[in-house]
């Protein structure tokens, strides 16, 4: 994999993966601070590209599920995870139309809760898990931080660039 994301300029360097956490925190913040605007956040703007609240949702989803990963491998390296199921969840938890002031507490809260775990990662950044993205390979946990990071900033670069001009 390229360690440069050619959309949003995103570079992975593992040697980032302490300051993680408070990226992540600071990042779902500014998610939050978003989904609490009153402009129309459930509207998809072109029905492939979900709508800033499914943005959102997904990822408080992607913090909670990334927490459970990393605790997992913290006893278990080298484990493979099950997928999220991220399509799948959009419609099955119904992303559109969660109320945008409950998914901004619920964000900030998934972020503090997983940036707690990787807080906490020494003497374990090392161990590892499969990560089905883009393709089965065994991973770090200081990379699964940094690409946690890269999600939150990639989302939140999805999510204003379709409120721009909006508000």
């Amino acid at each position: 994999m390229d360690d440069l994301c050619a959309e949003c300029g995103f570079r992975y360097d593992v040697d980032d993966a302490p300051a993680a956490a408070a990226t992540i925190r600071r990042l779902a913040g500014e998610v939050a601070e978003v989904l609490r605007t009153p402009a129309d956040l459930a509207t998809r703007r072109r029905p492939e590209v979900w709508s800033p609240l499914e943005y959102g949702c997904h990822l408080r989803d992607v913090f909670l599920m990334q927490r459970e990963r990393v605790l997992t491998a913290r006893w278990d390296s080298g484990f493979t995870p099950t997928t999220m199921g991220r399509d799948a969840r959009v419609e099955h938890d119904g992303y559109a139309e969660q109320d945008p002031n409950d998914v901004a507490r619920q964000l900030v809260d998934a972020a503090a809760l997983f940036g707690n775990v990787l807080d906490r990662l020494d003497p374990d950044w090392d161990n590892e898990m499969v990560y089905s993205w883009p393709e089965p390979q065994l991973r770090s946990l200081r990379w699964v931080a940094v690409h946690t990071v890269h999600e939150a900033q990639h989302h939140l670069r999805d999510i204003r660039g379709q409120l721009d001009g909006l508000g």
